[in-house]
């Protein structure tokens, strides 16, 4: 038998974290944010409307229904304003904030 000619790896884990992947970071968690706050805000106003159209005529409930939708309102406006800013904010510094990268690509070797 003869001896087999092994050839070691100098790098045997991942490359350390970079400034690069700390705004990649960031970028995902503005975007997750950014679109769960709309998807909340939207199934707030659809809750205000359910409970508008079960008030009955109470004054008390039909107000809180009035409140609920108001506040979804508001909710929806400022998720539409910082969507507005995060996309002012890449215009300014010309740094990408709306663009999400899940995989991290691969090194070959």
């Amino acid at each position: 038998m003869l001896p087999a000619v092994v050839l070691a790896q100098d790098n045997l884990g991942p490359e350390p974290a970079s400034f690069k992947d700390l705004g990649k970071m960031v970028t995902n968690i503005l975007n997750i944010a950014v679109r769960m706050a709309g998807i909340a805000a939207f199934i707030m106003l659809i809750v205000g409307g359910f409970q508008y159209l079960t008030a009955g005529g109470d004054p008390k409930k039909t107000q809180a229904a009035g409140q609920t939708i108001t506040y979804a309102i508001f909710g929806l406006i400022a998720v539409i304003a910082a969507w507005f800013i995060i996309l002012f904010l890449e215009k300014f510094t010309g740094v990408s904030l709306t663009e999400v990268e899940l995989e991290m690509p691969l090194k070959e070797y």
